[in-house]
């Protein structure tokens, strides 16, 4: 050892201490700042949310009319809804309606973030012209929609005509009145999901594009082996918020076809509503809102699995 060194001796490194937790007083005042801030949100939750699913719950083993004392029942109306074939009939006319949504719906949704992905002139007016059917309620666009889908004075047949195509009763067809109906969610919607993307693309390092193009990577290639791959966070997103709000599908359908024509657009939220308002049997529909609820969850689980080992997060 050098004199020098003892002269002069060389800082130690010390082991940094993990922060001590804080006291009891301390994790009081923090509960008491974040109170009036957290409790809005909880009250609405509580309220509008935990409160209903408890109450339908509750209702689900009873017979209730609205005007009658409720009935305890126990597990009959589960049992009766096993036996009705049109519950059954409901949630395949609802899973009908999510293939004809979804898929096409993400497709238009992912081919306008790519196109708005770029520099171009009145960038931000196409945006907001995409996002704006969004803005509208989807009661005052399926009003719109239904004088447009009119058979006999219809803006699209008029425009099938003036090219020599006799376009059919849209909503009057059992065949076309289910697309025809998903086709406005499509139009509705399609804007509003290209935002996420759109945001989720804007996040991938120009880096990953510029290293491919110089590896000889087509456009096509730089797609599916960069932009999807890095999109799965948002893709998950997406597909989850779609698919659950497809299943509970009910304005649109109530104001354009009312679940005609026969049962071809009968999907199962109307089924709740006609069982519920219109029969006058609340126990029954209670039991078919927990049924689409464990659809809705299962459907949602199997997403999460599918999407947990091809999610990345984080981009090195």
């Amino acid at each position: 050892m050098h004199l020098t060194d003892l002269r002069h001796p060389r800082p130690t490194r010390e082991t940094p201490r993990p922060p001590s937790a804080p006291s009891r007083p301390a994790r009081l005042r923090h509960l008491l700042t974040a109170a009036p801030f957290v409790l809005p949100s909880l009250a609405g939750v509580v309220l509008f949310l935990l409160v209903p699913v408890v109450i339908v719950l509750v209702l689900s083993f009873f017979r209730w009319n609205f005007l009658q004392s409720p009935q305890w029942v126990g597990f009959s109306n589960f049992v009766t809804m096993t036996r009705d074939d049109h519950v059954f009939h409901a949630l395949l006319v609802t899973a009908y309606y999510v293939l004809w949504n979804i898929p096409l719906q993400t497709a238009i949704a992912l081919g306008l973030a790519v196109l708005l992905n770029r520099r171009m002139p009145a960038l931000g007016l196409f945006r907001a012209l995409y996002v704006l059917p969004y803005m509208s309620t989807p009661v005052a666009m399926a009003v719109v929609w239904s004088w447009m889908f009119n058979g006999q004075t219809g803006l699209i047949n008029h425009l099938l005509l003036l090219v020599g195509i006799h376009g059919p009763d849209w909503l009057g067809n059992a065949q076309t009145a289910l697309p025809a109906v998903a086709m406005v969610s499509n139009w509705q919607y399609a804007g509003y999901n290209m935002l996420f993307f759109l945001a989720g693309m804007q996040t991938i390092p120009p880096a990953l594009y510029e290293a491919a193009s110089i590896d000889g990577a087509s456009a096509f290639r730089r797609f599916t082996r960069i932009t999807l791959p890095l999109l799965s966070p948002t893709m998950l997103f997406v597909l989850v918020t779609d698919v659950i709000g497809s299943f509970q599908i009910f304005d649109t359908v109530y104001v354009m076809t009312q679940g005609g024509p026969g049962s071809a657009t009968n999907v199962i939220n109307y089924q709740i509503y006609s069982t519920g308002f219109r029969n006058f049997d609340v126990g029954s529909a209670s039991a078919m809102s927990l049924l689409l609820f464990g659809v809705i969850l299962t459907i949602t689980f199997i997403q999460f699995r599918f999407f947990r080992n091809r999610t990345t997060y984080e981009v090195s």
